[in-house]
């Protein structure tokens, strides 16, 4: 079982940045997908970005260009670097990870852009 935590959210104006970290503990080791999903209020979630191991990393056409995914293999700790923030991208925001797919999760944080 692998444990996610979450931080980094918060309140920023559009145009603003914020980076996300995500700390996995547990059986860490066998993790080789870890991501960013997002879910806005009244709409289903999604995958922003996503890693995998020996793979490259892939991105939400919404977020392409703006948002960055990056992982510290020695700190087992994913990143998300949000650049150019929209409105639209006012979610709580998910870590998930994985050894053959997304199947833990942290507990979420909220990031609110206000025009």
């Amino acid at each position: 079982h692998v444990q996610l935590v979450e931080s980094g959210g918060g309140l920023v104006q559009a145009g603003g940045s914020l980076r996300l970290s995500c700390a996995a503990s547990g059986h860490s080791f066998s993790i080789n997908y870890m991501g960013w999903f997002r879910q806005a209020p009244g709409k289903g979630r999604e995958l922003v970005a996503g890693w995998s191991r020996g793979s490259s990393t892939n991105y939400a056409d919404s977020v392409k260009g703006r948002f960055t995914i990056s992982r510290d293999n020695a700190k087992n700790t994913v990143y998300l670097q949000m650049n150019s923030l929209k409105p639209e991208d006012t979610a709580v925001y998910y870590c998930a990870a994985g050894r053959a797919s997304y199947n833990n999760w942290g507990q979420g944080t909220q990031v609110t852009v206000s025009s």
